[in-house]
């Protein structure tokens, strides 16, 4: 019987790819608690954005939201229902510090625009686009990326239905802007916003994140 013969995977990287020099956890959770990322917009995508940013270390977050609580968002975004009613940046808040008590949160509770926007988010070393109405993702990217040329954003377009998960991809459209999603799929009648597909478009923005904090620049 013919074997076949076996074929050595590397860890990570290509074959020939020199391999980063390991950094502790210790060193590598230190430098994500030194950075600070500004989400701008705490529904679905922001508020889980949030708590997987904190829970891996980032502690200083920028909530930025106009909006209150209401019981369609207990659907897939970061809240409950004694929470209904409330401010979502005070209602989010309040969650992430059940996470992390000494976490450092700035609460911006109103509707940015375009004068506004550059003000709430200077400082930041990373920016997530998380807002739902086109219009508002638009002024969002444009004036980030004019005010702030030098500061990564991270944003999401198609994440409605019950597609594959694995279309949910995270690609680098311009210098310094990375788009999450399958860029196909609004919502629709047909097409609604799952939790399952809404938790994993998240979970690719903050890993983004993550990646640009630890300066690794390729999505």
């Amino acid at each position: 019987m013919e074997r076949t013969p076996s074929i050595h995977v590397p860890a990570c990287g290509l074959p020939g790819t020199p391999l980063p020099e390991p950094e502790s956890e210790d060193v590598l959770r230190a430098r994500l608690a030194a950075s600070s990322v500004a989400i701008v917009g705490c529904g679905g995508l922001g508020s889980n954005v949030a708590a997987m940013l904190l829970r891996s270390g980032v502690r200083t977050l920028i909530l930025i939201d106009f909006d209150v609580v209401e019981q369609s968002n207990l659907n897939r975004q970061l809240f409950f229902r004694d929470q209904i009613g409330r401010p979502k940046t005070e209602a989010l808040a309040e969650t992430l510090r059940r996470i992390d008590p000494g976490a450092r949160l700035t609460l911006v509770q109103e509707r940015v625009t375009a004068e506004t926007l550059v003000e709430f988010v200077t400082g930041a070393d990373v920016i997530v686009e998380a807002v739902d109405r086109a219009e508002t993702k638009a002024m969002v990217l444009d004036t980030c990326l004019d005010g702030l040329p030098g500061t990564p954003i991270v944003t999401a377009s198609g994440l409605a239905g019950y597609g594959s998960a694995n279309e949910i991809l995270t690609d680098e459209l311009a210098d310094g802007l990375y788009l999450v999603g399958d860029l196909a799929s609004d919502v629709s009648a047909g097409l609604p916003l799952l939790a399952s597909r809404v938790m994993v478009a998240a979970a690719h923005e903050a890993h983004e994140v993550i990646r640009l904090l630890l300066g690794v620049l390729e999505p």
